[in-house]
């Protein structure tokens, strides 16, 4: 898949972007804080629109923080060999076979972290 086609499928994919800025007023941390957690790969972000801003899909937030075991599954997904964009797409590409409709974000938001993981980790093989 080329650049472009990735970036366009992403952005359709995930739908609801916040910014830099944005996440920040979300979370209620400063700008550096937020930038920090994507450093750190807590959160993954994607640069998307015409501007090439970085932001972080809004699924990612929950209640004003980010979303509970958000962080471990990045982790496994690196583990498996994923980037950062091939996490995104994974994360937010919807599976029929989740016990949950929807894709496996979706059963992250729904506390089931531990099938969603389970699958990640099968990525590797």
């Amino acid at each position: 898949m080329t650049d472009d086609a990735n970036d366009r499928t992403l952005e359709r994919l995930v739908g609801d972007w916040l910014t830099v800025p944005d996440l920040a007023e979300a979370l209620d941390l400063p700008l550096r804080k937020v930038r920090q957690m994507i450093a750190d790969r807590e959160l993954l972000a994607h640069r998307v629109g015409e501007r090439d801003v970085v932001a972080v899909p809004a699924l990612f937030v929950l209640d004003g923080a980010v979303l509970p075991n958000l962080g471990g599954t990045i982790t496994v997904l690196g583990d498996a060999g994923l980037s950062d964009d091939e996490a995104l797409i994974w994360l937010f590409t919807p599976d029929p076979t989740l016990p949950i409709e929807g894709a496996p974000v979706h059963m992250l938001i729904a506390g089931r972290r531990a099938e969603v993981r389970k699958r990640a980790q099968e990525l590797a093989f």
